[in-house]
């Protein structure tokens, strides 16, 4: 099996996929050196030898769906599949070529041909129970059970110059007065009965339909473009129909004919590949059709169900081949729905009733069976192809490929609903009344459209349900993602980087997901209130891309050259929490300064220069961590910043008196002290480490008494500066 088409309607070729006849010693080559193919080993063979040596004619399904018969040639023979036993039942030889035929009873017993030589068999279960011949040679072949009455359309005119089409009465067993139907002269324009009774050139009855299911009205398409109706009741012409001229070619010969079940309905082919349909009622047509090849058309078949219940649910189609390819399209506005181009030509297509399978006989050695999932379920002689599509479906969840994974069973356009589902949507009380409900094994296959219905009446807060449904699933991805394992990144160089970076972005999802369950799960709405307009001019996407998806800043993360260097001096500016030895010293807390301060200034008070041996034999106390982020002075010096400039100069004083040999423990003391030494023509403030500024202008090459009277502190180094600034002894 494999698919024909790629459309969003699949075809399935179950037969024929080797169309081609190909040498006898090349199959029998061929077959033995697929013995270990496994492709080949598991192919579907649907029927026995369904297939003839040339070429095939014709071929029918039997209306209890038991049998079919085809013919072909060559030489000439019939044969006939029982489709139970998917297999070849019989093959019965002729003399010539067979034109066309007709089932004459239920199953293939009976049957009627129409030979390429004029002559028309009989042929029964025992072989061929009679044969006569006519006239002239026949084009077409229906048979009218209202009246048992086979009709030959027929080509030429009779002695009158009116094309005739023979009514052989099977009943009786002879042949009845002809219906004469108007087809022109010899030259397509001469008629009367001085015109030839045949030519090249001469008119014809091409083809037939009757209304079978309705009225009875007899149809009969011309070489002349016309159709022209008849009354079997009454043998009168009942009207004519003018098919419209083509604008290109002129007026096209009717080369297929098909009555809806309703009656009221006629679709025509002719041979420049038109389809047109007309209502009775009217001489315009409803709807044109163009095949596309521009052959003529060969068959047309309205794809009616036979239920009544299925044909009021279904939508109508309408089946239309010629020679090159199989289309099928709405009725109602003639849409595309699928098609089916073969590698060979087509000579007739059947399709079983009430299924997806189509038959045909073509000009290949095999012949042809497509398989449409969506036209409707596989034959009950060949149920299980609804496995074998169900497993080659790519769509999981399309309810067309009959897969039970899906949220229902949906069965061309029926849904298969238990009792317990019924009295849930409250249709229990339409079981047995009416003939929407159709029992099946512990349930009932319900309509499409009247279970939508029926579930939106029963339950109008569907849509509710639906959100509460689509919140509850993001919440459950939010609480997986909550688990997390150990994310690599998936990079060459820059992995710390890279793996921030994840981080990072990682916290943001987190971030919005939570204000995605604060909303409600409308994400949408979320967006739209957070996110800026885009400009005029921007594209708007769906999802912003990260810095490891941007392809902008892949090099970044791949290329060795843009490799960070985290021991470069650069780096360690730039990054300076990174680096360990450039981490600025902790600050201390205002008694550990104290604490710090008391126990230098003891050790300071109680040395002398006496002591000098002692001050030796003492442990040598650590040195202080040496802090590299200020300024030295002799740097300091080496860069120009000790001369003064001239002009007014900037001099710092401090409040705080020299440190005294004892000093006191606690602040409160400390500030008593203050208050005590407080001079009277100052003013200072009693918070420790407070300091004035003075402006003290002074003129050029002349050092004012202050500046001469202060002395260089840092001579004072046994001594502590009541001041922490850095700069004060430079």
């Amino acid at each position: 099996m494999k698919i024909s088409n790629d459309s969003a309607v699949p075809v399935y070729t179950i037969a024929g996929a080797e169309a081609r006849p190909l040498p006898e010693w090349l199959v029998r080559r061929r077959k033995r050196s697929l013995k270990q193919d496994a492709a080949f080993a598991q192919r579907v063979e649907l029927l026995q030898d369904f297939e003839f040596e040339e070429a095939s004619q014709c071929v029918r399904v039997s209306e209890d769906g038991e049998w079919v018969m085809s013919t072909g040639t060559y030489k000439p023979q019939i044969h006939v599949h029982n489709l139970s036993q998917l297999a070849l039942s019989f093959e019965r030889h002729t003399n010539t070529i067979n034109e066309t035929f007709q089932l004459l009873s239920s199953d293939w017993t009976k049957s009627i041909h129409l030979q390429t030589d004029r002559f028309v068999e009989l042929h029964t279960a025992g072989g061929l129970h009679y044969r006569t011949r006519i006239p002239r040679y026949g084009r077409d072949l229906v048979y009218d059970r209202h009246s048992a009455e086979a009709l030959i359309p027929a080509v030429g005119v009779n002695a009158g110059g009116s094309g005739e089409v023979y009514r052989l009465n099977l009943e009786v067993g002879r042949f009845m007065k002809s219906y004469e139907i108007d087809v022109g002269g010899d030259d397509m324009a001469t008629t009367g009965a001085g015109s030839l009774q045949g030519g090249i050139n001469a008119g014809s009855v091409n083809t037939a339909s009757i209304a079978e299911d309705s009225h009875n009205l007899l149809a009969f398409g011309t070489s002349l473009g016309t159709v022209e109706f008849w009354d079997p009741r009454s043998r009168n012409r009942a009207g004519i129909l003018s098919a419209p001229t083509d604008a290109f070619e002129g007026r096209s010969e009717i080369s297929a004919l098909q009555f809806h079940r309703s009656g009221l309905e006629l679709a025509t082919g002719n041979s420049s590949g038109l389809v047109h349909l007309y209502d009775l009622r009217s001489p315009v047509p409803i709807l044109k059709k163009d095949q596309g090849y521009g052959y003529a058309i060969k068959n047309i078949v309205y794809l009616n169900s036979s239920a009544s219940t299925r044909a009021q649910t279904a939508e109508p189609k309408i089946l239309t081949s010629d020679k090159r390819i199989i289309k099928i399209w709405d009725a109602r506005d003639g849409k595309h729905w699928t098609s089916v181009e073969p590698a060979v030509d087509l000579n007739h297509v059947e399709w079983c009733k009430d299924t997806g399978m189509l038959l045909t006989a073509n000009e290949g050695k095999q012949q042809h069976a497509f398989f449409i999932p969506q036209l409707g379920p596989a034959p009950k002689w060949c149920a299980f192809l609804d496995n074998i599509v169900e497993e080659m479906a790519e769509d999981p969840n399309d309810p067309n490929a009959f897969n039970k994974n899906s949220g229902g069973d949906v069965y061309d356009n029926f849904k298969f609903l238990t009792m317990e589902q019924l009295r849930q949507l409250n249709l229990d009380h339409l079981i047995g009344t009416t003939s929407l409900l159709r029992p099946y094994m512990h349930g009932y296959f319900v309509a499409q459209k009247l279970y939508e219905e029926a579930r939106l009446i029963s339950n109008p807060d569907l849509w509710q349900e639906q959100r509460q449904k689509s919140i509850a699933e993001k919440v459950a991805k939010e609480r997986e993602s909550r688990i997390r394992g150990n994310k690599k990144a998936t990079v060459k160089v820059n992995r710390k980087l890279a793996e921030k970076i994840m981080e990072r972005e990682e916290k943001a999802e987190r971030r919005r997901a939570k204000r995605v369950l604060e909303k409600g799960g409308d994400d949408d709405m979320l967006d739209a209130d957070t996110e800026p307009a885009p400009a005029v001019g921007e594209v708007e996407d769906d999802k912003p891309k990260g810095v490891l998806s941007d392809p902008r800043f892949a090099r970044l993360f791949q290329d060795e050259d843009f490799e960070v260097d985290e021991a470069s001096h650069e780096f360690n500016a730039i990054n300076p929490s990174t680096n360990a030895s450039t981490r600025l010293p902790k600050g201390l807390t205002a008694v550990e300064q104290e604490e710090l301060d008391s126990a230098q200034e003891s050790s300071d008070d109680g040395s002398s220069d006496d002591d000098g041996q002692e001050r030796a034999q003492r442990p040598a106390k650590k040195a202080a961590p040496v802090d590299n982020t200020r300024i030295s002075t002799s740097s300091y010096k080496k860069s120009g910043h000790n001369k003064r400039p001239p002009g007014p100069q900037m001099v710092v004083s401090s409040s705080a008196r020299r440190a005294e040999p004892t000093r006191d423990r606690t602040f409160g003391s400390r500030m008593s002290k203050l208050k005590e030494r407080r001079p009277a023509n100052k003013s200072t403030t009693t918070v420790v480490g407070e300091r004035e500024i003075t402006f003290a202008p002074e003129r050029k090459g002349k050092q004012s008494e202050t500046q001469a009277q202060r002395h260089d502190r840092r001579k004072d180094k046994d001594r502590r500066s009541a001041s922490n600034n850095a700069f004060r002894g430079m």
